[in-house]
C-alpha cells in the first residue's frame, strides 16, 4: 500500500494541469564556523552553544539540532496519511561541515534519507548556496566561484554525485543580490557554469526594466533576471520571486499557503499558468519556527490534501518544469533586472563602457540619496558594508593575495587545489567571508573575523 501511494504521488505531475494556485517553501539553515574550539581550532557555532549553554541563547543548541533534522520524521508522517508534502532546503557548507565535526551521524543520516532515498526525491529539493555563507555584493567578484564549488564539493561529498544534479535552484545567503552590473553579470555567470537553471530572489531587490516596481502578478510568476555588464555584455538566468514579509513568521505559519488559496492563475505566454507563492525563512531560529512550524506544516498540507480550492503544494524546479513541459520557454517569462538599472543604465548612455559605467555611478550616488551599488537583501534596514572596513579590508587583502599566490599554480597544476596549504587558505577565506561576522555588529564577531585573517594570511605567506 505505501509503495502504490507513493506511485501515485510520482505521477500527480499531470493533475497540475487544473491547479489554480501553488505555494513553495524554503527552510535555509546555517551556522558559522568560528575558531572557539578548546585550543582555538575552527568549530562550528552549533557546537560552541552546546558546549556552553549557559550564555545567551545557547539553551537553542538542542532545539536547533532537532530542527536540522526532523523532517526527516514529518514528511514520510504526512506521505503515510495520503498528503504531498513539498519542502525546499538551504544548508549552508559551513552547517555541513559542521555536522561531520561534531561527528552528528543523527543529523547527517536523517538529511541522507531526504536526498537520497527515492521515496523523497518527488518531495525534498535542495537548494545551492555559498559554501561560507557570504554576501554576494561585498564579496570579492574572484571567489563566487570558489564559493558555489566548495558547496557542491561538500554536498556531493556526503549525498553523492548523483544528488547534487538533482540541485537546480539556488539560494543567496542573506538574500543578497549584487545589482552593481559585473558582479551580477559574474554572479549568474558562475551559477550557469556550475549547473545551475534558477535562482531564487527577494522582491524588493529587483525591478521591471522600465524601473517600475514588479506588478501584482509577476511575483507569482517566474522572471527571467537580465544582467548586463559594464563591456555591455548580457546574460539571463531563471528567477523564483521570495515575496515581502517577516519570513520567520510567514513560513512558520504556512502564510505560503493561506495566501495562495486567494490566486488564481495567470496569461502565460500562450498558457494559463498556476500563480505560485514563493517564501524562505531561517529553519531553527525563533519561538515560531522551533515550535509552531511542524505543527503549522502538517495543517497546511492536510487541508491540500482535503480541500478541493485548487491549491496545492509544489518546489521551484517542479514548477518551473511544469511551464516548460507546456512549450513555455525562459524568454517568454516576464524581464527583470537588479534594482537601479535603469537609472544606471540611463546615466550611461548608449556607449557603454566600464570607464562610463564607474563615473554614472559616481554621480549618481553624489546627487541620488536613493541610489546605492550595494545591493538589496532580505532587510535593508542593515549595510553589509558600512561600519564595517575593519573586516572588509582584510577580506578583500586575503581574497586578493589567495589568488595571486594559487591561481596561476593551480592553471600549471590542478592538482595544486589537493594540496595541505591550498585546502587551508582556501578554508580560511571562505569562513573570513561568511555574514555573521558583519550581521551581529562590532565586538566578539569582528574579532572573530580578525583571528581568521591572520591565520589565514599566515598561511598564505607560508605558501
Amino acid at each position: 500500500m505505501q509503495a502504490d501511494r507513493l506511485e501515485q504521488q510520482a505521477d500527480r505531475t499531470a493533475e497540475y494541469d487544473s491547479v489554480q494556485s501553488c505555494f513553495s517553501c524554503a527552510l535555509h539553515m546555517h551556522q558559522p564556523t568560528i575558531p572557539a574550539g578548546p585550543r582555538g581550532e575552527l568549530i562550528s557555532h552549533l557546537q560552541y552553544m552546546f558546549e556552553h549553554g549557559d550564555e545567551g541563547d545557547n539553551h537553542n543548541a538542542g532545539p536547533f539540532a532537532n530542527c536540522y533534522r526532523r523532517l526527516a520524521d514529518i514528511i514520510p508522517e504526512l506521505i503515510q496519511e495520503g498528503c504531498n508534502p513539498k519542502i525546499m532546503l538551504d544548508y549552508s557548507g559551513n552547517l555541513l561541515w559542521g555536522f561531520e565535526q561534531m561527528q552528528r551521524d543523527d543529523i547527517i543520516e536523517a538529511l541522507k534519507y531526504l536526498t537520497q532515498s527515492k521515496d523523497m526525491q518527488n518531495h525534498v529539493e535542495w537548494l545551492g548556496t555559498f559554501w561560507g555563507h557570504a554576501v554576494a555584493p561585498s564579496t570579492p567578484i574572484s571567489d563566487f566561484k570558489l564559493q558555489i564549488s566548495a558547496w557542491q564539493h561538500q554536498f556531493s561529498a556526503l549525498f553523492g554525485s548523483e544528488s547534487l544534479k538533482r540541485v537546480q535552484g539556488f539560494s543567496l545567503p542573506e538574500m543578497h543580490l549584487p545589482n552593481h552590473p559585473d558582479a551580477l553579470f559574474e554572479l549568474i555567470h558562475a551559477l550557469r557554469n556550475a549547473g545551475y537553471n534558477w535562482i531564487l530572489i527577494q522582491e524588493d531587490s529587483v525591478e521591471q526594466l522600465d524601473g517600475r516596481p514588479l506588478s501584482h502578478g509577476q511575483k507569482y510568476l517566474p522572471n527571467q533576471l537580465i544582467s548586463q555588464n559594464s563591456q555591455g555584455r548580457q546574460i539571463r538566468m531563471t528567477a523564483l520571486i521570495k515575496t515581502q514579509g517577516s519570513d520567520t513568521k510567514l513560513v512558520g505559519q504556512m502564510q505560503p499557503y493561506y495566501e495562495a488559496i486567494g490566486l488564481n492563475r495567470q496569461r502565460l505566454g500562450d498558457i494559463e499558468a498556476p500563480s505560485m507563492v514563493t517564501q524562505i525563512a531561517d529553519g531553527e531560529n525563533g519561538g515560531v519556527m522551533m515550535n509552531e512550524f511542524p505543527d503549522a506544516y502538517r495543517q497546511a498540507h492536510r487541508r491540500v490534501r482535503d480541500d478541493s480550492n485548487g491549491t496545492v503544494s509544489m518546489n521551484g524546479s517542479e514548477y518551473i518544469r511544469w511551464i516548460q513541459s507546456k512549450g513555455i520557454n525562459e524568454t517568454e517569462f516576464p524581464a527583470i533586472q537588479a534594482v537601479h538599472q535603469k537609472k544606471l543604465w540611463d546615466a550611461v548612455g548608449k556607449d557603454i563602457s566600464a570607464e562610463r559605467v564607474t563615473d554614472a555611478i559616481r554621480t549618481l550616488q553624489d546627487n541620488d540619496d536613493n541610489f546605492s551599488m550595494q545591493g538589496a537583501s532580505w532587510t535593508n534596514s542593515i549595510s553589509w558594508e558600512d561600519g564595517y572596513k575593519d573586516v572588509l579590508d582584510p577580506m578583500n587583502q586575503l581574497s586578493r593575495d589567495f589568488h595571486k599566490t594559487f591561481d596561476a599554480a593551480v592553471e600549471n597544476d590542478p592538482n595544486t587545489t589537493s594540496t595541505r596549504q591550498y585546502q587551508q587558505a582556501l578554508l580560511h577565506l571562505l569562513v573570513l567571508e561568511t555574514s555573521c561576522f558583519r550581521y551581529w555588529g562590532q565586538g566578539q564577531w569582528t574579532e572573530y573575523a580578525r583571528e581568521i585573517h591572520r591565520r589565514g594570511d599566515a598561511l598564505i605567506k607560508e605558501a
